[in-house]
């Protein structure tokens, strides 16, 4: 039964002070502020979208700020710092900036986004503290134009002043420029962040204040969700520690266990009752390689505790909007200047196997993005793969978490070969099929459909070229279905099957079917009906040591299970083939 909260569900709140006055709900992340003052007075970290890193900035910001201190109990009262202050607590005068409201779709139109946004926010930490900065000071300060000599001025006016120490705060610190990349191109990125560029000026200006002798810039602490930026506008980060990789923060954003169970039930729902789906669909981030406690997407968790509360029943679209359009920017990592490039097989490659061995780099350049260590560690800090807790030949394996972040990946394979006008079908037409395919077992409609729209499209055939790009072509069209999970290369009765389509219960609790699929090729020079009988007889004889496996029986409950064989000669299905296998329900 459901009881109300007198607090709200802080879903989407990144305004500490909004937040604790708001009456929303509040997890507390305080513990963490000693252990960032350990960690060093300059600190990037790297973490995926929808995570949580502007309410810590928000939160950090409320306890660092002079001008705070007597909201101090107003914010903080019954949280872990409130009884474990540290010495730095209301110390510095704050300047926070936040570029994911820098915006333009050039680099000169960047430039006066990023100028104005900044001397708003200027203006408001010199008004912020006009009892502190003089007036003089804050006139040299403001006759600069640009944001970079004005910092420079700032930092100068506060040592000489003997003012307080100066702590920055810069969130989404990546955004425009990852933006900019995505939508023009390396080109465009690069005049942004290589040579005299303006945000290569400004970081130049942190980076001197931050190494000076008796400067006044005590801290800095900058977030973003890709080291690419700051390796380009600093030629590697060398301005303080990358705290991304961390043991000591794995939890320190989104929800882990124990956290999740303290929110659900402070809303009065049972955790326990929706494990199974918050695990499949929002959990399993590893920041760490030393870690075996995983993560859920703070975002993803919330949005789902919402319509729990509201309507006591998960949302129906279980991937939040927000997910879909903040990751929905980076399809640059398959489609670079208005192209395919070589990432889009590795994607395939990675999906299809479910991960990868992999170290994780640190940092690199956006000119080397295509070098494959670089892509897949560009892959684990959007998120889109994360740790597992196996090594492979000493090197750790990444593995995508979560069912959402799979549907992801999908959608932007799909989206790509639609950008670049490789293929187009008619989505709403292909859905139908997948339903049916999944409400009535009637699986001939979706694949003689796919077949006849690869015959209208002759640019996507080049790239079906053997079975795993077939086998990730096929998941990127079954993953537009909400009805059952399609699962790939899953290790079943001493093999690996092809495509397991296994029932969404936890949903859908009335779903009737369930499939198994052994994926055949033939290059075109061996398709003959000997060659195909041959691959007929070996499918069958996998699919019945498949279909009686204890994991896919325990996995289809109550479902039917079909076993289908697909052959295909080069790009084209040339034979689909249902097996009439005995069935022994043993489980």
């Amino acid at each position: 039964m459901t009881t109300k909260s007198h607090y709200r569900i802080p879903y989407g709140v990144a305004d500490y002070i909004k937040l604790r006055q708001g009456g929303e709900f509040y997890l507390d992340k305080t513990h963490y502020l000693p252990k960032l003052e350990e960690a060093g007075r300059f600190l990037f970290l790297i973490r995926p979208r929808r995570m949580g890193k502007s309410l810590l900035q928000s939160m950090m910001e409320c306890y660092y700020d002079l001008n705070r201190a007597e909201q101090w109990e107003a914010l903080f009262s019954d949280t872990w710092i409130y009884a474990n202050p540290t010495d730095e607590k209301h110390r510095y005068m704050v300047l926070r900036l936040d570029f994911s409201l820098v915006h333009g779709r050039t680099v000169q139109a960047l430039q006066e986004s990023f100028e104005n946004y900044c001397r708003t926010e200027l203006d408001g930490f010199l008004q912020w503290y006009q009892e502190i900065i003089p007036a003089h000071s804050r006139e040299q300060i403001l006759r600069h134009s640009s944001m970079s000599a004005a910092i420079r001025q700032l930092i100068i006016e506060a040592k000489q002043q003997q003012l307080p120490s100066i702590y920055i705060f810069i969130d989404e610190y990546d955004n425009f420029a990852n933006t900019l990349l995505a939508s023009e191109g390396r080109e465009a990125y690069q005049q942004l962040t290589h040579g005299r560029g303006f945000l290569r000026d400004f970081f130049a200006e942190l980076k001197g204040a931050s190494g000076a002798t008796g400067g006044a810039l005590s801290r800095l602490f900058i977030t973003g969700v890709s080291p690419v930026t700051l390796d380009d506008v600093t030629s590697g980060f060398n301005i303080g520690a990358n705290i991304s990789l961390d043991h000591d923060f794995n939890a320190m954003l989104g929800f882990n266990e124990r956290e999740l169970e303290q929110l659900f039930s402070v809303f009065g729902q049972s955790y326990s009752a929706h494990r199974e789906v918050m695990n499949l669909w929002y959990n399993h981030y590893r920041f760490s390689r030393q870690v075996e406690e995983t993560i859920t997407n703070s975002d993803m968790a919330l949005y789902y505790l919402k319509s729990l509360h509201r309507l006591n029943q998960p949302p129906d679209e279980l991937i939040d909007q927000n997910i879909r359009t903040d990751y929905g920017k980076l399809r640059h990592l398959i489609q670079l200047d208005r192209k395919l490039n070589g990432s889009f097989e590795r994607l395939h490659q990675i999906i299809n196997q479910g991960g990868i061995a992999s170290s994780v780099k640190s940092s690199f350049p956006a000119e080397l993005l295509a070098n494959t260590d670089n892509f897949i560690s560009l892959l684990y800090y959007f998120g889109l793969l994360t740790f597992s807790t196996e090594t492979e030949r000493g090197e750790p394996k990444l593995v995508i978490p979560n069912q959402t972040v799979k549907q992801l990946i999908y959608s932007y394979i799909r989206e790509a070969v639609d950008d670049v006008g490789l293929f187009r079908p008619d989505i709403f037409t292909i859905g139908e099929k997948l339903k049916a395919f999944a409400w009535d077992g009637e699986w001939q409609p979706f694949f003689s459909h796919l077949t006849e729209q690869l015959q209208k499209y002759s640019g996507m055939r080049d790239y079906l070229h053997g079975e795993k790009m077939i086998q990730g072509f096929l998941l990127a069209w079954l993953n537009l279905n909400p009805w059952f999970y399609a699962l790939s290369e899953q290790e079943l009765g001493g093999g690996f099957v092809d495509l397991y389509l296994s029932p969404f219960y936890a949903k859908y609790p009335e779903m009737a079917h369930a499939w198994l699929i052994e994926l055949k090729y033939l290059k075109r020079d061996n398709d003959n009906p000997a060659a195909r009988a041959k691959l007929i007889s070996e499918a069958t004889t996998q699919l019945n040591r498949y279909r009686n496996d204890t994991r896919v029986l325990e996995r289809a409950g109550h479902a039917q299970i079909h076993a289908l064989v697909l052959i295909w000669s080069g790009w084209e299905l040339v034979q689909t083939e249902e097996i009439d296998t005995p069935e022994e329900r043993s489980v």
